[in-house]
């Protein structure tokens, strides 16, 4: 952790490069004892960074973060470790580090964003009190951004019928963002969680929105956009969501309304599928396709070799598993598991879903 936490600290080191660094070096503490010479020989790496990395002066900020993470409890998910968000550690540019407080489960079995205007409209508020309620029994975390409008309004509502809701930051956890939600956050440390890439001492700058909003589409399985102007954040939090492969929903509104012009927007572009209501959001993601779990039985495919059984069981215990989760657990050469997969769907014993995820077809 505490060297993770000073490559994002080195000028001009972000996310790729440092997983590059990693990678190159064997280990982010490699890369802090790796000669200047040597890491001037890896690709991206020029002179004001390799001269950073060789001071060492940024560890006094890494002593002093250690100590802020250890007083107020905070969790930190480094991208090497088995606790960090699997669905955002199969994006390109996700976090090295992540900085957690909370009760919530990030690998929850079943993750959704609800995001849209900070002007959000009765319309709206209404849209996001309706689904949380009616999700509330589908064992659901909700993720948003903790911003005004739709987002503040999907984590009171979470709050209100106990369903975990993580607000993803654009500052450091020593701070809130806006003041007026201190309280529900506070809220949500105990009823979910707050998460953030940024260490303490980070203001809510500008830059920072676009990094949160595509922690916000890389941590979830579906995005639900309820209201957003034609070029709103939302609306880019959605075509990052697209780009990661992950479901995207939209709310349909009047024609003559401006925050529905973004949802109509990515609905006529395909980005987005259509949504009026709850039900609409189980069958986008696949949901209503578990209710008849108990009644599936290994006989129903007798025909299952050694390889494909292994996987068929691997997906009997977690209902919807990434492709790269899927070799770990199975111990499956890639070639060896693209074979079987595409084996098992000529069968009709699995389905394959958007973001390299596979399925049971019950």
């Amino acid at each position: 952790m505490y060297y993770h936490i000073a490559l994002t600290l080195i000028p001009g080191i972000g996310p790729v490069l440092a997983r590059n660094l990693v990678s190159y070096c064997g280990s982010a503490e490699a890369v802090f004892k790796t000669r200047r010479k040597k890491l001037l020989e890896i690709p991206g790496i020029g002179d004001v960074a390799a001269t950073a990395i060789a001071s060492h002066q940024i560890f006094d900020q890494v002593d002093k973060e250690m100590q802020f993470i250890e007083q107020h409890h905070i969790r930190c998910f480094t991208y090497t470790e088995p606790d960090y968000p699997k669905r955002l550690h199969q994006c390109p540019d996700a976090p090295t580090v992540l900085f957690y407080q909370g009760t919530a489960d990030v690998n929850a079995a079943r993750i959704i964003g609800v995001v849209g205007t900070r002007r959000a409209t009765p319309y709206g508020r209404r849209i996001c009190e309706e689904i949380v309620q009616d999700l509330a029994g589908d064992d659901i975390l909700v993720i948003s951004g903790l911003a005004y409008g739709i987002d503040i309004a999907a984590h009171r509502a979470c709050i209100k019928h106990q369903v975990p809701t993580i607000g993803v930051l654009a500052h450091g956890l020593d701070r809130i963002y806006p003041w007026a939600h201190r309280e529900t956050a506070a809220k949500m440390r105990e009823q979910g969680g707050l998460l953030t890439e940024f260490i303490s001492g980070t203001n809510p700058d500008r830059q920072n929105f676009p990094r949160r909003n595509r922690i916000v589409a890389g941590m979830l399985d579906g995005l639900v956009v309820v209201e957003t102007g034609a070029d709103g954040g939302a609306v880019i939090t959605a075509l990052l969501a697209d780009d990661y492969h992950r479901d995207v929903m939209a709310f349909p509104g009047s024609v003559h309304q401006m925050y529905s012009a973004g949802c109509h927007k990515l609905i006529k572009q395909h980005k987005a599928t259509l949504v009026e209501n709850a039900d609409d959001i189980r069958t986008v993601m696949g949901w209503n396709l578990e209710k008849n779990d108990k009644g599936i039985q290994t006989t129903l495919f007798p025909e299952l070799d050694p390889d494909e059984q292994k996987i068929f069981d691997i997906l009997m215990q977690e209902k919807q598993v990434y492709v790269d989760e899927l070799q770990s657990k199975s111990a499956l050469s890639p070639g060896t598991l693209a074979g079987v997969l595409l084996n098992m769907e000529f069968k009709g014993a699995l389905i394959s879903l958007p973001g390299k995820m596979y399925a049971l077809n019950r």
